[in-house]
């Protein structure tokens, strides 16, 4: 083809790369038109530059696995069932089954929750294996828990997203991979060991917590398949409850031939009989092991495969969602799907990282994949009720999770938020009560407010409709709000006579229609407060007026705790030699628990806070908050946060208070209710403070060492990381995020309208010169001066720019009607005094 007259007179070759480069001009022009779709700015593409190739790359998830975070960093997929990671023998650590220090490895198990406080959970029919054993006699191995624990190769565990990997001192090296409801193992043999070379594998019917009650085990010693069953119990739940589990694995290999199998019971191993049957752990059973045991010829490329199926509902279903998952028994495609799946998820979001340590990257990225742990997808493993509508259990506990967690899931994967929510009203048709804490298919204690309002009446206002059922949903809420339950210690709301003709819940309260600890009158309350306010919301929205302000009216009651003169005295380093000496801060009124009779009940407002008595304040105490001071609960009022800035003497104090708050030890942010009273300095007009909390609190606490989080996980605490670092957090129950400065120079959301993104820009963002305080904003092209947005710029997309400086910006954010909303009630003391 002859070229352009304009051309004919240039050398060939020099044409070539004329348009070669009018080409690059062309496309380097269009890019950010391209890629923004909203004329916002250019964002690298993680796939599209070698320094960005994979996301994944900048996710750690041993982060959190130390001092208490309880993460689960093993191999599963999001929201999956199967969830496969090493077991530590680690005391009061191992809730998620591995720990990041020097405890020995028990075995490797296919089930685990991840990030909860308390016992251990699930951890069920952990393999084990060996080399081989002394002499070559199987009797001569190590069988039960207690006896087979093994040192790992220190520094050897390696995770990444749908991979986990540990070194033992034995020379096994474990590798595992998983789907949602089937993991592939990848055992490796290395050469002179002390024993000789014919690998065993225990199959053992314990679980983490030493819960089972009853089991069945056995090995086909021909084919080398195993099944098994057993019946365990909750980790945060009633006694009474009882959840069965499936198991079925099948081992594969080059060259792995079996030679022999059996059982065992405690540390002693038999070839016959094949199998245990209706088996209860006792004093024959040393340690709870029992289980089966499989001897393999030497494997000719010194590896062996099992690939484990899991199931809620029978043996044959484990078995089915092993060979339908991975027929083809091959490492490198389970693990490379499940790499594309987490990638596809996060995918949600991209940043422009210039300027960002790796650190930081590390630790939004990892935070954001926590938040895609759990709850679990379990929809088709529900052995309780038959429904065509989604199921997800380890709701662990909402009253965590509806802070920070399901609304960022509500912006980043609005789809699986839809069906939990979906799952949450079927859970109340089927068992009358919608939960807050829920887990292996059993109730789990209730530890504040009926807090599944607020995540039903966030998806509403947020504009997940798909599938869902208002009117239930509504029913629902009313429940909590009207109707005392039985145990009300498990669901619901207790002592509803008294919140309903007092307003708030008497520490003497007699309560003849429900039972559940005495305890807690004070969180419970302001909670319940909230709770109500949601309930009017949806009140509002569906066309319920009558109802609508009574439980506006209700949501007030949060001022009858408010105890106006109580000060802050406290004992100044009572260890000392000379004695306690009491002191007394500024600060005056605080929530504080009332008696039958109106009169306030004395509980010092740092009790149950790193300042004093930090572990007093839990589930089956007397006293009146939980997990949490009176000083933190005095800021508990998001529905009403003007009055409350009022309360405590306008806007300037109500600053001074919250900042001395988290500048002298009060705050703890290893709970979910640290996370918002960050950025309530919204609401005196000083949103400037809040990023300078947020950016202290990141990396100090927040950060990607291996106890890179200040408290166990929850799937909650990477929430707090990822919208803080992104430069917004949301008021979940209301349309409402708080606006501050980002660590990134831009960040890009997919928005729920097709084809759109929601893009944040930090203009002029140098993390070295700690440049946090945003100084004016536009949104769209247009001045912006509110310190807060609404969902809609999640919905549809838009450009909102940031720019941010060193100082405290004088104007941006802090005029009144720039303010978050309130919705104050017209308040009366209903007979209490003037609280």
């Amino acid at each position: 083809m002859a070229a352009p007259i304009q051309l004919r007179g240039i050398p060939r070759l020099s044409r070539i790369l004329s348009l070669a480069l009018l080409c690059i001009a062309l496309v380097l022009l269009l890019l950010p038109h391209l890629r923004s779709g909203l004329g916002g700015p250019s964002f690298v593409s993680f796939g599209s530059n070698p320094q960005y190739d994979d996301v994944l790359r900048f996710v750690d998830p041993l982060i959190g696995t130390a001092n208490g975070g309880h993460v689960f960093p093993g191999a599963t997929l999001p929201y999956g069932m199967a969830k496969a990671v090493a077991d530590t023998a680690s005391p009061s650590e191992n809730a998620a089954g591995f720990v990041s220090d020097s405890h020995p490895i028990t075995g490797f198990s296919h089930l685990h929750d991840s990030g909860t406080g308390g016992m251990p959970s699930l951890g069920n029919f952990p393999l084990f294996v060996h080399p081989g054993c002394p002499g070559d006699d199987f009797v001569k191995c190590a069988y039960s828990t207690m006896h087979r624990s093994t040192d790992r190769v220190a520094g050897s565990a390696v995770a990444s997203p749908g991979y986990f990997r540990v070194d033992l001192t034995n020379g096994v090296r474990a590798e595992m991979s998983a789907t949602m409801h089937a993991v592939l193992y990848r055992f490796g043999f290395g050469g002179g060991g002390v024993v000789p070379y014919s690998p065993l594998v225990v199959v053992d019917l314990v679980d983490l917590m030493g819960s089972w009650s009853t089991g069945a085990v056995s090995v086909d010693p021909g084919t080398g398949r195993v099944v098994a069953q057993g019946r365990y119990g909750p980790s945060f739940g009633s006694a009474m409850c009882r959840y069965q589990a499936f198991f079925c694995a099948d081992f594969g290999g080059a060259g792995a031939r079996i030679r022999r199998a059996g059982t065992f019971k405690g540390n002693e191993a038999v070839e016959e009989p094949k199998f245990l049957d209706s088996m209860t752990p006792g004093s024959y059973i040393p340690s709870g092991s029992a289980g089966v045991w499989i001897q393999f010829e030497k494997p000719a490329d010194r590896s062996l495969l099992a690939r484990v199926g899991v199931s809620f509902m029978s043996e044959e279903q484990a078995c089915e969602n092993a060979e339908r998952e991975i027929p083809d028994w091959d490492f490198e495609r389970v693990e490379s799907d499940a790499r594309r799946v987490w990638r596809d998820k996060l995918g949600a979001i991209e940043v422009d990282a210039t300027g960002v340590s790796e650190e930081l990257q590390t630790t939004f990225w990892s935070g954001l994949y926590r938040t895609l742990l759990s709850p679990q997808n379990y929809t088709g493993e529900n052995p309780l009720w038959n429904s065509t509508e989604p199921y997800f259990d380890s709701f662990y506990c909402i009253w965590d999770s509806f802070r920070a967690q399901h609304p960022l899931l509500t912006i980043i994967d609005p789809a699986a938020q839809t069906e939990m929510v979906r799952a949450l009203i079927d859970i109340y048709r089927h068992e009358g009560k919608l939960p807050d804490c829920r887990m292996s298919f059993c109730k789990g204690f209730t530890q504040g407010g009926s807090n599944a309002d607020v995540v039903l009446v966030d998806a509403f206002i947020k504009n997940l409709t798909e599938g869902i059922d208002w009117g239930t949903a509504y029913e629902a809420v009313v429940s909590d709000a009207e109707v005392e339950p039985r145990d009300w210690g498990l669901e619901g709301r207790g002592n509803l006579v008294s919140w309903h003709n007092l307003g708030y819940i008497p520490w003497d309260d007699k309560d003849n229609n429900g039972t559940g600890p005495d305890s807690r009158t004070v969180s419970r309350g302001v909670e319940y407060a909230y709770n109500d306010f949601c309930i009017a919301l949806l009140a509002q929205k569906l066309g319920h007026a009558a109802d609508a302000a009574k439980y506006h009216q209700r949501s007030g009651n949060w001022r009858h705790y408010w105890s106006p003169d109580q000060a802050d005295a406290f004992q100044q380093d009572p260890s000392s030699s000379s004695g306690a000496t009491t002191t007394q801060s500024p600060f005056t009124g605080f929530m504080q628990p009332r008696l039958l009779n109106g009169s306030f009940r004395y509980q010092p407002p740092r009790a149950c806070s790193p300042a004093q008595d930090m572990h007093s304040c839990y589930y089956d105490t007397r006293l009146a908050t939980y997990e949490g001071s009176p000083w933190l609960y005095s800021f508990y009022a998001p529905q009403d946060m003007a009055s409350l800035v009022a309360l405590v003497g306008g806007p300037d104090a109500f600053a001074a208070r919250l900042s001395f708050f988290h500048e002298s030890g009060i705050s703890y942010m290893g709970n979910e209710q640290g996370f918002l009273p960050v950025f309530q300095f919204h609401y005196a007009a000083r949103p400037g403070l809040s990023s300078f909390f947020a950016h202290e609190y990141i990396p100090a606490l927040f950060n990607a060492s291996v106890n890179g989080i200040p408290g166990n996980d929850d799937c909650a605490m990477g929430a707090f990381s990822a919208f803080a670092m992104m430069g917004f957090f949301p008021v979940a129950g209301q349309d409402v995020y708080l606006l501050t400065a980002p660590f990134f120079p831009g960040v890009r959301i997919k928005a729920k309208e097709e084809g759109r993104w929601a893009v944040i820009k930090a203009v002029g963002l140098d993390l070295g010169r700690r440049n946090k305080y945003i100084q004016r904003a536009r949104l769209d092209g247009a001045e912006y001066t509110r310190n807060w947005i609404t969902h809609d710029f999640f919905l549809k997309g838009g450009v909102l720019e940031l720019w941010v400086g060193e100082e405290e910006g004088p104007t941006w954010g802090r005029a009144k009607e720039d303010l978050p909303p309130s919705y104050p009630v017209e308040w009366h003391s209903a007979g209490v005094g003037d609280g």
